[in-house]
């Protein structure tokens, strides 16, 4: 456990230093804030841009607070996860591939610790980045488009939380698996959007898909997801993760070799 915990302190002190502790969650914020001032200003936009016949008039139907709040979700399941794929695609590959795993691997360590110590900083930065995302676009959406029940955004975003977890533990395993950073990011680019090819196929037969995880966050917000099918996809969700936590360490341990001295 001291190990862990030294191990989670070094993996602090590099998300500072290459300020990962800054830059992500500004994006998730800035996403957040994007959705809903342009839904609000778009009249306005197209208007400025011109095109229009004179004296025409535009009008667009006014978007309800939760689809606006759905659209937030759907900009982070594109371009968040594409951020976070790439600010963590090298985190146990770049080390090898740089040479500075050598530090570590000469020293008797527990490679399940670093790899959960890798996991619980990059997961942490990236849930506080969702929450602060949404509560961003929230708070504008609030501010144009009018309240949501603070209980549904809990569950929106506590639901959708699962699912980021279970992404960044797929990143990982591709960045233990991997020779270098841009192979990792490939790995975990194809298993994402093979994961939403297979769901696409078949998931009307199979409502457990952890895929489906953000589709039943965002059925909080006009009711309830069928409560079984939710916590089924997330059981299934915590199996893999777990058994992923096996793979990733004893590949990390396995390619320990291929370090770069």
């Amino acid at each position: 456990m001291n190990q862990f915990y030294m191990l989670l302190k070094k993996e602090w002190l590099e998300n500072t230093r290459n300020y990962k502790i800054y830059w992500i969650p500004a994006i998730f914020i800035f996403l957040g804030i994007l959705e809903p001032t342009i839904n609000y200003f778009l009249p306005q936009i197209l208007e400025s841009s011109g095109g229009l016949p004179e004296g025409a008039v535009l009008e667009l139907p006014v978007p309800n607070p939760e689809q606006i709040l759905a659209a937030i979700m759907e900009q982070f399941q594109t371009i968040g996860v594409a951020v976070l794929i790439l600010a963590y695609m090298g985190t146990i590959a770049g080390e090898r591939k740089s040479g500075t795993a050598t530090l570590l691997y000469v020293r008797p360590l527990s490679f399940r610790a670093y790899f959960l110590s890798k996991w619980a900083m990059a997961s942490t930065i990236s849930l506080v980045s969702i929450w602060l995302g949404f509560l961003s676009g929230y708070y504008y959406t609030f501010l144009f488009f009018g309240e949501v029940e603070w209980v549904k955004i809990v569950q929106l975003v506590g639901t959708y939380s699962i699912w980021v977890l279970f992404i960044m533990t797929l990143v990982l395993v591709a960045s233990a698996l991997a020779p270098n950073s841009g192979f990792a990011a490939a790995i975990a680019f194809a298993t994402y959007l093979l994961l939403q090819l297979v769901d696409g196929l078949f998931g009307l037969n199979w409502t457990l898909s952890p895929v489906k995880i953000p589709q039943y966050g965002i059925e909080w917000l006009t009711g309830a997801p069928d409560r079984g099918s939710l916590w089924g996809a997330i059981g299934i969700a915590v199996l893999i993760m777990v058994l992923l936590f096996a793979v990733g360490s004893w590949i990390a341990k396995r390619n320990k070799a291929k370090t770069k001295v």
